[in-house]
């Protein structure tokens, strides 16, 4: 199955669509880009292979899906220094280079579908941590990712698997 997100007028929104369903989405606070680039703020167009789910059980139950999954701990990071040899992967914390931690204080990342971009192998400084997570209230923009509601992602993770595919379309 492919899922295609689209721009809305508002380049900071799209429309995420599976099969006969379309739901809003949040997208890079500048839009989204043909080239990205580390802490440009863009969702980088292309076609991502969705890699592995990861979850905070001490927040919710393992959704039902045939994706691979990972239980979030304190432990979890993912590297976005281009200077890194980890750089664009997933790191035991504490980790001395720049790096997001899984275990966020917010929700972003209480479901979070890691997407194929720029991992086989990872280019420094062409884009880290491109994820499939949940929507600040009212679809703020993310730093480049692509942000769902919570019943969405729940609803989309119950029908894909590691086949399936994100496209972000420019248009």
């Amino acid at each position: 199955m492919e899922i295609i997100v689209t721009p809305t007028k508002d380049a900071q929104r799209g429309m995420l669509t599976w099969g006969r369903k379309s739901v809003p989405c949040a997208l890079g606070r500048t839009g989204i880009r043909v080239t990205k680039k580390e802490g440009d703020g863009a969702t980088p167009t292309g076609t991502f292979p969705l890699r592995r789910l990861f979850f905070r059980p001490d927040r919710r139950a393992r959704p039902a899906t045939s994706l691979p999954a990972t239980a979030i701990t304190s432990a979890l990071g993912w590297c976005d220094d281009p200077q890194s040899p980890l750089y664009n992967r997933l790191v035991r914390l504490p980790y001395p280079l720049s790096h997001e931690t899984l275990a966020r204080e917010d929700h972003l990342y209480d479901l979070m579908v890691v997407l194929g971009h720029n991992d086989a192998p990872p280019i420094p400084g062409a884009g880290s941590a491109i994820f499939l997570h949940l929507a600040k209230d009212g679809y703020a923009p993310t730093e480049g990712c692509v942000a769902l509601a919570p019943d969405d992602m729940v609803d989309l993770l119950a029908v894909v698997g590691q086949s399936d595919v994100l496209t972000i379309r420019r248009k």
